[in-house]
């Protein structure tokens, strides 16, 4: 069976695994790091806020498992801002991110946004690793030890986006005559 998206909530119990795993995750990396008890930023927003019309809340499934899986909220008028990206432990070094990544970029234009912030931990390299593979510009200088900044900023321009989106025939060029 093909993978297949999902738009649902991160309350839907197909979600669970993964949110789970990456609670775990962020609670093994960063313990109370941040000032906060361990996995505090699981519980920082609503479900609602990962909901239409201004979030989303997408899963990839493989033979109806959660494989991946991520969301995006408002952050302001014109951008959507990343959040709970994951990849189910089993599955990782497929891919599965960047096709999660690009399916919310997708998403986010379809909803109106012309631009996606977010943020990641400095102790996540193979997220801030995705983001700079995929386009994201940081907003940090990447040569400076990350633990300098803590989160790592970046941010997307969603115009290319935009532009796959259309219609084949709305992508000519338009010749002067």
């Amino acid at each position: 069976m093909a993978d297949e998206f999902f738009y649902t909530t991160p309350l839907d119990p197909l979600a669970q695994p993964l949110v789970e795993q990456l609670t775990w995750e962020y609670a093994t990396r960063y313990g109370s790091y941040f000032g906060e008890p361990p996995g505090a930023e699981m519980s920082r927003y609503p479900a609602s806020l990962f909901a239409p019309p201004e979030g989303n809340f997408v899963l990839l499934l493989r033979d109806g498992r959660a494989i991946a899986g991520g969301a995006f909220k408002r952050y302001d008028a014109q951008t959507a801002e990343l959040k709970r990206m994951w990849t189910d432990s089993a599955f990782r070094r497929q891919g599965l991110a960047r096709r999660v990544v690009e399916e919310l970029e997708a998403q986010a234009v379809r909803q109106g946004y012309g631009k996606i912030f977010l943020t990641t931990g400095f102790r996540q390299p193979e997220a801030r690793d995705l983001y700079l593979s995929t386009g994201y510009t940081p907003l940090f200088d990447p040569a400076v030890d990350p633990e300098v900044y803590k989160k790592l900023a970046f941010e997307k321009d969603l115009a290319v986006a935009a532009y796959r989106l259309r219609p084949p025939a709305e992508q000519l060029p338009v010749s002067a005559a």
